[in-house]
This record gives C-alpha cells, structure tokens and sequence, in this order.
C-alpha cells in the first residue's frame, strides 16, 4: 500500500458532518411538515386470532382525530420479495403486536388516546412459535394462500406449508464425501431472534401533493429502494413518488425494508393529501419493525484422518422469519452459497428453509446471515480438529480455500484478487500469539483462553442493481458531487469527497456532496446502502463520472492551448501542458467552458455522468448454481478470554480483527471495525429478544434488552488491514468492511470457552446464566469441586 502518492486516499481525514453535533441535521423526528397529521397503531394482544369485529366509534370521538383506518381500507398484500403481509392486519392478527388498526388524529396526544379507545374483538387460534414445530405436517397455517402469492422468480415457496421459501445447494457427491471420510461432526446451533438496536426508532411521514405526486420523508437505508418497492405494490409510476433523504441514526439491516412509509402514505391517499407522519417510540420499533430472523443450523461435516482434509459437509439451515417473509425469504440463498466459509470442500449438500411463526417479521441483519453461520460453521471446525487431534490454526490452514484455483459452492471461480486468506489467518495468530498459553489468574474460579477463527464477507448485491454518480464544476472551481448513497452513520459521503479532491487534485474543502438537501427526483439512482457496497459500488459510479469530467477538462484545455488532449494532465487544480507547466489553466477558468478574447465561447459547464452495474454476477439456478458474488472480504478474528465459573461472566481481554483490503479513509474504516467488533461481541453475549410462551416479548425495550455500553469495550482491541491483493476494479482497491468485522467473534467466544474449561455452547447468546447452566449440565465436577475450595479456604 503506497500511502505516499495519495493526497488524501488512506489517510485519517475527519468527518465532515458537525451539524450532527451542532443539532442542525435533520432526522425523521425533526421534520415539520405544515398541517401534519399523527398517527397511532393499535396492536393485536394474540398471537394468532381471527378478527371478528373492529369498533371505532368511541376513538373517533375523540377530540382532533380525524379517521381511524382498519385492514379494510387496505384490501391487498404487499411485499416486494414475496406479497405477503397485510397494510393491516384484516382477517386475522398472526403475532402479538401486528396492526389491526391506524389512528390518525391533529396531535400525537389525541391519537394516543383515541387508540386507547378502539375495541377489538378476536377468536384466539392456535400458533407456533417455533420454526421446527412451525415445519411439521400438522402446525397452524399462518398462510393458507401462499400458493396464490405474487413473488420474484428465484423463491420457491412451498403452498400448504409454513416455507414461505426452499433453497438448495447441490457440489459434487455427498454419499462419495461421506464414504471417504473418517471423522464425522454432526451438531446443531441455535440462534435466537435479535433487534437491530438502531438508537434512532423508525420513521416516516408522507403527503399527496395536489398534482397527484406522492411526497415522503423517512429514516430509510434505501430512498430509490422505497419509492421502486411502493410503485411496484400500489401500482403508481416511479416519477410519481418522490422520496427525501434524511440523516439516519443507524440501520444496520434493520431500515433496508419496507413496511411502515406505506402506512402515512396510504393514509394520506385516504385523508385527501393530508401530511401524515408516523414515528415510533422505542417499544414500537420492537413490535412493528424488523428483526434479524432466528436461525436453527444443522451442521454434517466429515474429515479424513490421513492428511487432515475436510470431504464432505452437509447443512440443513432453518430460519424462522416471524409472520411475513419478503427480503428475510433470501437468507436462505445467501447462508447456502456461503456455507463452506473460506474452505475447499469437494462435496456439499445444502437445504435452507425460511419459515413463518407467529412472531414480529425480520430482515437483514448487519453481515446478513455471515455471523450467523460462521457461529456454526467455526465451532464445526474446531471439534473436527480436535477429534483429529490437529491443532485448530493448522487444521484451518490446511482447509483453505485457494483463490484462483478453488470454486465457491455455486460454482464461482474465486478470483486471486479477492485477497489471501491464509495470510491473514497467519496474521491474526501472530497478533494474539498463538501458541503461547495465557496467564491464568490468580483465582481458582476463574480460567483463560484464546480461539482463532475465520470470519470472511461475501456481500450479496441483485445482478441488476446499478448507481449513478453526478459531478459538476462550478464557476470558483468547486464541484459539487451528487449521489443516491444513503448517509446511515457510516461516512460515506466523506470517502467519495475524498476521490474526487484525489483525483482532480484540489482541497478537499472545494468539494461538496449533497447529502440530506436531495430527493429522488433530483438525484442520480443508487439501490441502498447495505450489502458492504456503498464504497465500492458507489465509488465506482463516482470515479467514472470524475473521469468524465476530466476528459472534458482536457479535451477543453487541449482546444485553448492549441495542444493534443493526451498532453494534458490535471494537478494542483489545473489544466497544465506535460513538460511544459507554464502552459496552464485553472479549473475555474475552465468550468463554465471558455469564452475567447473575441467573444467566441465553447462547450458550457463541465459535468461528469458515471454509472456502474455489478459485472461479475448472475441469479442462481434451482440446484444453487451461479455467479452471486463480487468480491469477498477475507477476516480473520481473535480473542483471549477469561471466564468466571461461578457467575458465567465472560470478559474479553484481548481481541483482534484482521481484514484483507486497504481502506479509503483510516478515521472511518477504524470506526466500522472497532464498532463491528464491540457489536459482534455484544451479539455473542448478551442480545436476544424474549418471548413468554403467548409469544409477547418480554424486553421490548434497552432497560432490559441488553446492548452494548462504553464498559463493554474490549481491555485490549487490535485492528489491522492487510492488502495483499487490490481488487481490480474497486475504488483504490478497496473493498466493503461495513460488515465484515461483526462476523467471528460469537464462534471465537464459543471456541476460547471451551478451550478454557471444556464446556461447549452451541446457542447463543452466552450469557452468564446460559454459561452456568451448561457448565452444571456438561461439567458438574468442575463447579463443585471449585466450591468446596472456596469453603476449605
């Protein structure tokens, strides 16, 4: 990496956006929309009822409220993925908190009140909670209709069932990897259903302008995914939808759906172009939002004792995606080409099932699915070593896949450009020094560890998905860049400044990107920012339209210097003749186009246009064939822990993170890897959305949903980027790691406990009390033998 012919590309440059800190940026919660209407759902108490009657009378009452709305109003489905989820609910409520009705009142007081007052009577019906229950012959349908359900052409629901999806992922023979092998790991994981845990709760509000165009403002990963998913269900032309952008506290997966804009617009529709604004409070964000789905992994994997190389695995993954499916149907697809991790395994046999249950609907999830399966698939890993008695390190090593020569599951070749997994699982050895046993404490009751594993990203982005970039020169030699990049937190914006001031060789104070002051309607498309692509994939569009622009400047520069375009080259803001720097214009003089001294002008402003398409993907098959990736961000993760085996508490002395790409800004791509890791770590430990046996959660809220806080940090937090490979095509190289940091650390945990007292944990979260239950299931011995101890002393 040559950090030295960079201006600006790798280095620490600070964010831009103070007017967060100021209270000048405007979220969904700041917007006044003159004449705005609230509006006020009402949940159902049941988590599966017929609805008999819905009784209004009394709410509409209600001083200021004027209309309460009911799934009658909205006799479709919607759904972009697969139609199946009511506006509100109408037949029949299917999990505790689904919208039966919408009060929509002058003031938030008033809707609250009157929401209070809508009466509902219901007929309670059987449900299933759980996705293996919710997959036998004889469990509650929540979907009758499924088979009459519109959906995209590469889902399979299966009618008569609760699978609102089936994959399946075929390599080579599973009875030749089965006969060839003379280990055999079979277990099962567990992974429960999580919040997003964004600090800004959901969002939107709309209006219906009096020509007919429909307005929203909300707190959305995705504007141009909103206004394309709300055109395709209600049926209205893209351009008759305008969707504004707005600063966003936090998405991670959570907000890359859609569900509540199409509340207050559909309102609005009703209330004749009324603005109708929606925001929820923090329990609402856990009973009307999305959620990462629950997972049951069923792992087969075989090895043979000669030369230690894995032949076979099997994996049946089930998600239960609650009671609508939608973008949570493609987990499916994305945890089956990726179910071998960064292994070469000659044969595979992959089925994956996304199932309804009565519970709120889920989406993706930051690292969408990767955790996840990494959780299983590691902890697969370290029990074939043991049972083959290789060291964890060496047997992961010796599994690698080899880019250029080995294939994904799918078929895929995997580029060398990818990266080198094995140098960065060397790496991340090196840094936690592995070999050298940990220092144990003092206390009898206390044990340490380390665990390595492999923890890679391969971003799931739609063969069809494209982005668009806009730079124009203005009169003093600014430019201003325009892009449809949603800004989530994550400081995109500041990165793509940063190459444009690279490339057209100016401060980077000259460059402005417009950020919250946009729309759809004036803004060149982007999809959404997920997927660990705003970088990549929008910096692409965004070089290729600088490179535009600089083609003009030259060939503009050539015509006035009376010089060939090639002769040209751009630096310290100018125009300048090779050999010759005496010869030059400065971009302001040039960025109106130019006017000669006899009054003749030519060509106008300067304006660059990119655009880019994802080149190396394609859909996959029945048999889970295809080309699905782009690229694939190579990371290796570390810990040293120590457990307290009479309380279950696990602290984290020591963890590492390795990636294989370079970066564009250092100040961001350490902010994603530090709060990566703090996530993933919190995720391993603490997070998981409760329910009671009626399927009401039980911690909707952060008093008892326990995220992560200053105190949980790390003692000891080592970050390195690797850049043994630059990926051709990417801006300076530089891959997605919006994600990538999450991946490991649930496996690494799972693997340094047992390794420190010989207890093995297959579900998470592990919490002190899941931690000291086990240890009394799997090792009575050691917990009794530490209190007689304690009692001799």
């Amino acid at each position: 990496m040559q950090e030295e012919k960079y201006l600006y590309i790798r280095k620490p440059i600070p964010r831009r956006d103070i007017d967060k800190l100021t209270g000048e940026a405007q979220f969904i919660a700041d917007i006044e929309i003159p004449g705005a209407l609230w509006m006020k759902l009402v949940g159902s108490p049941y988590p599966h009822a017929r609805i008999l009657e819905i009784d209004t009378s009394e709410a509409e009452k209600v001083p200021g409220v004027e209309a309460v709305l009911t799934g009658k109003d909205f006799p479709f489905k919607i759904g972009h993925h697969i139609r199946d989820r009511d506006v509100l609910a109408r037949d029949r409520a299917l999990y505790v908190g689904h919208p039966v009705a919408a009060v929509i009142a002058e003031t938030l007081e008033a809707a609250e009140k009157a929401a209070e007052l809508v009466r509902v009577k219901y007929e309670p019906l059987p449900y299933v909670l759980d996705p293996l229950e919710a997959m036998k012959p004889d469990a509650p349908l929540l979907h009758p209709n499924l088979g009459e359900y519109e959906h995209l052409p590469f889902l399979y629901p299966v009618p008569g069932t609760n699978i609102a999806h089936k994959f399946k992922l075929r390599k080579g023979s599973i009875k030749d990897g089965e006969r060839e092998a003379d280990v055999v790991v079979e277990e099962e994981y567990r992974l429960p259903m999580l919040h997003h845990s964004y600090l800004e709760p959901w969002g939107a509000a709309a209006r219906v302008r009096s020509d007919g165009t429909i307005e929203i403002w909300t707190s959305s990963q995705g504007p141009f995914a909103v206004r394309t998913q709300l055109a395709h269900s209600l049926h209205i032309p893209e351009s008759r939808i305008v969707v504004h952008y707005l600063y966003v506290g936090g998405g991670f997966g959570g907000k890359s759906d859609l569900f509540l804009e199409y509340l207050p617009v559909l309102a609005s529709m009703k209330l004749n172009g009324r603005p109708v604004k929606l925001i929820l409070n923090r329990e609402e964000s856990f009973y009307y939002g999305f959620h990462r789905a629950e997972y049951i992994l069923r792992l087969k994997t075989g090895a043979r004792k000669s030369d230690g190389k894995i032949v076979f695995h099997k994996g049946e993954y089930i998600y239960g995606t609650g009671h609508a499916a939608d973008l949570g149907s493609l987990l499916g697809n994305t945890i089956g080409w990726l179910a071998t991790g960064p292994y070469d395994i000659p044969n595979v046999w992959i089925d994956s099932y996304t199932v309804y249950t009565n519970k709120p609907t889920t989406t993706a999830f930051r690292n969408y699915t990767h955790t996840e399966l990494w959780f299983a698939f590691e902890q697969q890993m370290d029990i074939l070593a043991e049972r083959l008695g290789m060291d964890p390190v060496e047997f992961r090593l010796r599994n690698l896949i080899k880019p250029g020569a080995s294939t994904l599951p799918t078929g895929q070749q995997i580029s060398e450009d990818w990266g080198d997994p094995e140098g960065v699982l060397k790496r991340a050895a090196e840094l936690i020094e592995w070999g050298k046993e940990p220092e144990q404490p003092r206390e009898p009751w206390k044990r340490r560890a380390k665990a390595i594993v492999m923890a890679p990203k391969g971003p799931s982005m739609p063969p069809n998905i494209t982005t668009s970039a806009i730079v124009k020169m203005n009169e003093d030699g600014s430019v201003d860049l325009l892009t449809g990049v949603a800004e989530i937190g994550q400081g995109t914006l500041n990165s793509l400044a940063m190459m444009v001031a690279e490339e057209l060789q100016i401060p980077l104070e000259k460059v402005r990107v417009y950020g919250i002051d946009r729309d759809t309607s004036n803004t060149p498309y982007d999809w959404e920012t997920c997927a660990s692509r705003a970088t990549f994939a929008i910096g692409q569009a965004v070089l290729k339209a600088v490179d535009d622009l600089k083609q003009q400047i030259k060939q503009l520069a050539s015509q006035i210097l009376r010089v060939d375009p090639s002769s040209i080259e751009i630096r310290d803001g100018k125009a300048v003749v090779k050999g010759e720097p005496w010869k030059a214009l400065k971009l302001e003089e040039v960025a109106m186009g130019y006017t000669f001294p006899d009054g003749h002008a030519i060509h106008g402003q300067l304006i660059g246009r990119g655009s880019w398409v994802p080149r190396r993907t394609t859909g996959l098959d029945e048999e889970g064939r295809g080309h699905p990736l782009e690229f694939v961000t190579y990371s290796a993760q570390a810990v040293e822990i120590e457990v307290d085996i009479l309380s279950g508490r696990i602290d984290i002395l020591k963890a590492v993170a390795v990636a294989d790409t370079p970066f564009i800004n250092k100040i961001l791509a350490l902010g994603q890897a530090y709060g990566g890791a703090l996530m993933g770590i919190n995720v391993a430990l603490r997070e998981e959305i409760k329910f009671d046996e009626n399927g009401k959660i039980l911690n909707p809220g952060f008093t008892d949903y326990k995220i992560a806080r200053a105190g949980d940090i790390p003692k000891s937090i080592i970050v390195e980027f690797l850049s043994t490979k630059l990926l051709h095509d990417a801006p300076y190289g530089a891959k997605g790691i919006g994600e990538v940091f999450l991946g490991g650390w649930p496996a690494a945990i799972a693997n340094a406990l047992y390794r420190a007292i010989g207890v093995r944990i297959k579900r998470a979260p592990l919490s002190p009390e899941r931690v000291v239950e086990e240890i009394k299931k799997q090792k009575p011995d050691l917990l009794e033998n530490i209190v007689k101890k304690l009692g001799g002393e």
